[in-house]
């Protein structure tokens, strides 16, 4: 990331990609970060950025870097893969942490546990510029809507067009009612759109309350 990106970022404000941290507090604060980025769309966050955009600087570049690496390697499960930058910004160091989205869906905090406990396991997702603990639902969704897939071989049928067309006219749609509108089972409406958000064609939320619901944007 260059000096010109950077401060472009920063000047936008904490969002569903950005998070600021003043300086490194403690593995499990950061690994929730980290988490919630890896299981969401990815995102940054700046170590030496007050919430209020002010550039304040870390203490030491090395040691913060060596603490975001350790966190996503022994506090994240699975172990969660970034990129870290160090910028001089304004003449004070900031430690910026990449964190793409991920193949390896939910990350939790590190339980170490074999399998995922849907009732237990402390997954984080992105809500607007917060993260958040996810609900049982989306721990479910999220640990069935990765792995193999080819989407060359998917094609658009009319149960898909239909939910288009839903869409079109109404902001979102459970997938109770998806189930609904297409008269199918539940298992099946899940496998329907696990593979429209895998394709991008639809994206998934939730709500405050946990529920989950699924939208064009």
């Amino acid at each position: 990331m260059t000096e010109r990106e950077a401060l472009k970022i920063i000047s936008e404000g904490e969002s569903f990609h950005t998070e600021f941290k003043r300086k490194f507090s403690s593995y499990e604060k950061i690994a929730r970060e980290l988490i919630a980025f890896a299981n969401s769309k990815g995102g940054y966050i700046f170590f030496g950025i007050d919430d209020d955009k002010e550039i304040v600087g870390v203490e030491s570049e090395k040691e913060t870097e060596n603490l975001i690496k350790e966190t996503a390697k022994k506090y994240c499960e699975p172990e969660i893969k970034l990129n870290v930058d160090i910028l001089d910004l304004n003449g004070k160091d900031v430690v910026i942490g990449e964190i793409l989205e991920s193949n390896l869906k939910p990350h939790r905090i590190q339980d170490y546990k074999n399998q995922i406990n849907y009732n237990s396991a402390k997954v984080f997702i992105r809500m607007n510029s917060k993260s958040v603990q996810a609900s049982r639902e989306m721990i479910k969704f999220l640990h069935t809507s990765y792995g193999d897939f080819d989407e060359m071989k998917f094609t658009f049928g009319e149960k898909e067009k239909t939910l288009f067309k839903y869409l079109e006219t109404n902001e979102k749609i459970t997938t109770k009612e998806f189930c609904r509108l297409v008269n199918i089972s539940e298992r099946r409406a899940q496998r329907i759109l696990i593979k429209l958000v895998r394709m991008g064609v639809i994206f998934l939320h939730q709500e405050e309350n946990g529920r989950i619901f699924f939208t064009h944007k």
